[in-house]
């Protein structure tokens, strides 16, 4: 699971997400899905970034705050760790990883939304930890470098 958050219009969002995965290696993408009755969509409709947070099985506060109430009645980020990244977007600091993308494009889904995103900033890495994303560090997205 992932939550995912927005900024935009002096507002910030986040929510839990189910559907997201990533969707090319070169160049890097990766797909997130939001409901169109969330709030958060309504947000991130604004965003020129959104933040993806991995969760772990362990991380069941955040997931139960962005997974439960609505952002229209509180503010989550009082409760949470946080800082602003590209575009203001909130990344919360206490989940084992996380990236920003610049959304690319938005494409209808039925009842969710899927947007697009190019990562532009990544949480730091734990010696021999993987990426994220398993993405490369940028120096090495040159064409012609190995995998």
């Amino acid at each position: 699971m992932y939550v995912v958050t927005a900024a935009a219009a002096g507002e910030r969002s986040g929510c839990l997400v189910g559907f997201a995965s990533q969707c090319s290696i070169r160049p890097p993408r990766f797909m997130v899905w939001l409901s169109t009755a969330n709030r958060t969509y309504r947000v991130a409709r604004q965003a020129s970034h959104l933040g993806a947070h991995l969760l772990r099985r362990e991380d069941r506060a955040p997931a139960g705050l962005f997974g439960g109430g609505t952002g229209d009645r509180v503010d989550k980020f009082e409760r949470v760790a946080w800082q602003p990244q590209d575009g203001g977007t909130p990344v919360l600091t206490d989940v084992c990883a996380w990236f920003v993308g610049r959304v690319l494009d938005r494409f209808a889904g039925g009842d969710h939304l899927g947007f697009l995103l190019a990562p532009v900033a990544e949480s730091p890495r734990p010696p021999g930890r993987a990426r994220l994303l398993g993405l490369t560090d940028v120096a090495d997205l040159s064409p012609g470098h190995p995998a």
